[in-house]
């Protein structure tokens, strides 16, 4: 089942624009920023009737697709990145959009707040699920949140059914905050505090941030190279 969870934070309007030529490499994951190209297989993705009731979304024709990646890409509430599996994307004969697996959005939700956001993770695949990339997604995420964002509070509003990511949130030292009955739903909350962040971000090896567009190009041109032999 696909994970739809929240954290939460804000900031300055074009801080949510700061992602648009980043690029995070983690050990199984690569986050990159949401662009066109992604548009066809994500609009397949949300063709599933399941998926649609998972993310309460209504089903888009392609150009209608076309014009949310726009907004995503330039509303100053939203910071969107598509996941991606490292390992086919390290082969630059694969196009990036067969390398997809899911995505992963941050949606400012209170300016009056300045610690408050929306954080949403989809692991969409099923052949990508149960693998421990949630895991190693919202990691990644919050440590993006803390140290580019600000987000300093998170939340996560998880369906009471899905035992797994509120076992992994507990595991992140979330603590339940609520529980809604009508929702069928519950709500893990943490606070960034010294101990969270030297836990956290004491050691950001494990994530590598890189310009996205060179690193895009500089596939595009070995897969040129590659046809032109």
């Amino acid at each position: 089942m696909p994970m739809r969870l929240r954290l939460v934070s804000y900031q300055v309007t074009l801080i949510m624009r700061i992602n648009e030529d980043t690029l995070l490499e983690g050990k199984s994951v690569v986050l990159v920023p949401y662009n066109a190209d992604h548009v066809p297989r994500y609009h397949q993705w949300m063709g599933c009737p399941e998926l649609q009731q998972l993310t309460a979304s209504e089903p888009l024709t392609l150009e209608q697709e076309y014009d949310m990646q726009r907004s995503w890409r330039e509303d100053d509430d939203k910071c969107t990145f598509i996941i991606l599996d490292k390992q086919r994307w390290a082969d630059p004969a694969v196009q990036e959009e067969q390398c997809m697996v899911g995505d992963v959005n941050i949606f400012l939700t209170d300016p009056s707040d300045s610690s408050l956001a929306d954080l949403s993770i989809n692991i969409i695949e099923p052949s990508y699920r149960g693998k421990g990339l949630g895991k190693e997604v919202t990691r990644m995420m919050i440590c993006y949140g803390v140290t580019k964002l600000g987000i300093r509070k998170f939340e996560a509003k998880i369906g009471l059914d899905n035992k797994v990511s509120i076992a992994m949130f507990k595991r992140f030292h979330f603590h339940e905050l609520s529980v809604s009955e009508v929702f069928r739903e519950v709500t893990l909350g943490m606070t960034v505090d010294q101990a969270v962040r030297t836990r956290l971000l004491g050691d950001m090896a494990f994530m590598q941030e890189r310009e996205y567009r060179k690193d895009r190009d500089s596939r595009q041109e070995v897969t040129s190279s590659h046809a032109t032999l």
